[in-house]
């Protein structure tokens, strides 16, 4: 398959490109785009064939259900049963903008969206090129992550092209995404708000609005069957081994100098992911920058960019900093562990 490359600029978009973008869609067609969290896998969600072609290009498990993602409210009306008095202060307060919620599904809703559950997962992309292709599509579309199933997620348009190129039909590059963690999932579905996944909206946001929401016990206890089904699955991980280290920042520092010198004279290429306050810290192996451990955003933004270029650098092992688990860093630490295949060192 020929695989079109376009460029779109956010603040100065050609919208005879979104037009085609948006034709390729209604056609069957898949499109990656950028939106605030990763690029998205997009096709026509209510046209089960090219969802199945979306499970094909990733790579993807079948029982791993897809989001679908709309430009108005309007549009959420028949995808879903009922709409709870919740979703409309989450709708009110978080749309457009990275949340996803599961509602109870409408019979228009095929079942290979969903992995035959009787929920569906729908957000509201605060993109300006998403928001535009879902609104010339004219139809919900279904966009996973942009990458092959279990790789690191992609935030740049290059990402996608190192993925996708000669598998599907489009990839708008719109230059580097904002979040750069997937949407937090929030179940509304059921008695309990709970969080399934954590992204860019945090638990503590969601408390502002919803004193009751609780995480789903798996997010951060790796012995715990999640509640949704795609969060069993190896994830974001390179294809260098990957082992995270936590707890005290200076005896992270010490062990990972230590085991990065053990593993360097055993003839490993070894990658360290620091973060600025402690890069100087450390003299031997591939040192790659993630972020400032005061501002997690920047971890945030740049942890799926940092995994895949310590691909390029072909490292054997790479040695990760954690960081706490307040606010987003609760969604990084569990991108992270995934990424490490849950090899974590408690210090």
């Amino acid at each position: 398959m020929n695989t079109k490359i376009i460029k779109i600029d956010e603040n100065n978009i050609d919208t005879s490109l979104i037009d085609e973008g948006a034709n390729i869609i209604k056609s069957g067609g898949i499109v990656a785009f950028p939106t605030e969290t990763v690029y998205g896998l997009g096709a026509n969600g209510l046209d089960e064939e090219a969802v199945k072609n979306i499970y094909k290009a990733k790579g993807r498990p079948s029982d791993n259900p897809l989001i679908l993602h709309i430009s108005t409210i309007e549009q959420l009306y028949p995808l879903v049963d009922e709409i709870p008095d919740l979703a409309y202060t989450c709708m009110e307060k978080f749309w457009p903008g990275p949340l996803t919620i599961i509602f109870k599904k409408s019979e228009i809703i095929p079942n290979i969206i969903t992995a035959g559950l009787d929920t569906v997962a729908i957000r509201m992309p605060d993109h300006p090129i998403a928001s535009m292709l879902i609104s010339k599509a004219k139809v919900p579309i279904a966009a996973p992550s942009a990458n092959l199933s279990g790789k690191p997620s992609p935030t740049k348009g290059s990402h996608v092209v190192e993925d996708m190129m000669g598998k599907i039909e489009m990839i708008i590059d719109g230059g580097g995404t904002g979040v750069g963690l997937e949407s937090t999932v929030l179940d509304l579905s059921t008695e309990t708000p709970t969080i399934l996944r954590p992204g860019g909206i945090t638990l503590e946001d969601l408390r502002k609005v919803i004193h009751n929401v609780v995480q789903d016990r798996s997010i951060t206890n790796k012995e715990e069957v999640p509640k949704s089904p795609g969060q069993k699955y190896r994830h974001y991980a390179p294809n260098a081994e990957m082992i995270l280290y936590t707890g005290d920042v200076e005896k992270i520092i010490k062990k990972i100098n230590s085991d990065a010198k053990y593993l360097m004279d055993e003839g490993k290429n070894v990658g360290i992911m620091a973060t600025e306050e402690t890069k100087d810290s450390y003299t031997v192996g591939k040192i790659l920058v993630s972020g400032s451990r005061e501002k997690s955003e920047t971890i945030a933004h740049n942890l799926f960019d940092i995994l895949r270029k310590f691909d390029e650098y072909n490292v054997d092992i790479i040695l990760a900093e954690g960081i706490g688990f307040d606010n987003i860093g609760m969604a990084i630490m569990n991108r992270m562990v995934k990424a490490a295949s849950g090899k974590v060192i408690k210090l």
